[in-house]
C-alpha cells in the first residue's frame, strides 16, 4: 500500500468496522441498491471507458461498472484489507477479469496522470481529513473532459423516515464511530459545489433522489442489523444490558411500521453530484 495519510480510516476501516462490512456485503449493498440505476445513468460508462471507483469498499459498484466498460478496465481502490479481499474474490468467482483492486488512500494515492475517462463513487469520497486535496487527486487522475460521478448522503432530518423509525436509538447515540468520521461532510450542496470548485472541476450538477431502503426481511432482522452496524454497535459498547434488550425490543417496534410484503423498507435521500475536469 502506498502512502496514507488519513490514518485514523486506514486503523479504522482494516479494524472491526470495516471486517463487519466485508462479512455483510450483501446486507450493505442491499441498503442502497434502489440508487444503483440513477447512479449509473450519470456515471454513463461505456464499454471503452478506464474506469476509477474510489473507495470501492467490497466492490459491487467495481464489478457493476466493469460489465459496462467491458472492453475498458476498472481499477478499485479502498483503505480496508478484509473489504478489498471480498473483492477479489468476488471478482474471481463472478469471472470478471477487466477489472483491478489497490488497497490505497486516495486523497494521496499515485493515480497514473490522464489515467482514467471516469471516477466514480458510492459514497466513499466523503471520509477524507482533506477534501479538496483528495477530489483534486482524483481529478489529475482524470484525462481532460474525464467525467466525476458520486453518490452521498443528504442531511438527515430530525423527522426523517428513518429518525422515526430508529427514535429508541437517538438517546444512545453519543457520537460517530471511527470508521463514520466524515459522513457528514458533504451532506449540503452547497459544501459539494465549493469543494469541487476549489479541486479544480467544473460543470457540476447536484440533483438530489430519493427511494426505498432495504433493511432486512422484517421488522427482527432489520433490527438486528442495525444493531450489529458500527455507528450503533459503537455505542452500544458498555451500556447495560437491560438497556440495550430494551432499545432492542423499542427498536423492533418503530421498524415494523416500515415492514412491506417485500421486508422492511424505509425512504431515504442522496445526491447524485456530476462533474467534469477542464
Amino acid at each position: 500500500m502506498q502512502e496514507i495519510v488519513n490514518t485514523w480510516h486506514a486503523e479504522a476501516w482494516n479494524g472491526w468496522e470495516g471486517v463487519h462490512w466485508a462479512q455483510n456485503p450483501a446486507r450493505y449493498n442491499a441498503m442502497v441498491a434502489a440508487f444503483n440505476h440513477d447512479f449509473f445513468q450519470v456515471a454513463a460508462i461505456v464499454e471503452n471507458d478506464r474506469v476509477l471507483d474510489v473507495g470501492c469498499g467490497t466492490g459491487q459498484i467495481t464489478l457493476l461498472a466493469a460489465r459496462r466498460a467491458s472492453r475498458g478496465h476498472v481499477v478499485g481502490v479502498d483503505i480496508s484489507a478484509p473489504m478489498l479481499e471480498r473483492a477479489r474474490a468476488d471478482a474471481a468467482e463472478q469471472g470478471v477479469a477487466n477489472v483491478r483492486f489497490e488497497q490505497g488512500d486516495a486523497q494521496v494515492h499515485h493515480f497514473p496522470d490522464d489515467g482514467f475517462d471516469v471516477a466514480i463513487s458510492r459514497g466513499g469520497v466523503m471520509f477524507f481529513g482533506d477534501l479538496v486535496a483528495a477530489f483534486a487527486n482524483i481529478r489529475r487522475g482524470l484525462r481532460p473532459g474525464g467525467r466525476l460521478a458520486f453518490m452521498g448522503p443528504q442531511g438527515g432530518a430530525p423527522d426523517s423516515d428513518y429518525a422515526r423509525a430508529t427514535a429508541a436509538l437517538k438517546p444512545l447515540m453519543r457520537g460517530p464511530s471511527p470508521a463514520a468520521r466524515g459522513m457528514g461532510s458533504l451532506v449540503e450542496s452547497a459544501r459539494i459545489h465549493e469543494v469541487l470548485g476549489e479541486a479544480g472541476f467544473a460543470d457540476v450538477n447536484v440533483t438530489p433522489v430519493e427511494a426505498l431502503m432495504d433493511y432486512g426481511r422484517d421488522a427482527v432482522d432489520a433490527a438486528e442489523f442495525i444493531l450489529s452496524q458500527g455507528p450503533v454497535r459503537f455505542n452500544l459498547d458498555g451500556v447495560d444490558r437491560a438497556v440495550v434488550e430494551r432499545t432492542r425490543e423499542e427498536l423492533r417496534e418503530g421498524l415494523g411500521a416500515y415492514e412491506t410484503s417485500v421486508g422492511v423498507r424505509i425512504p431515504g435521500a442522496v445526491w447524485l453530484v456530476s462533474a467534469v475536469r477542464p
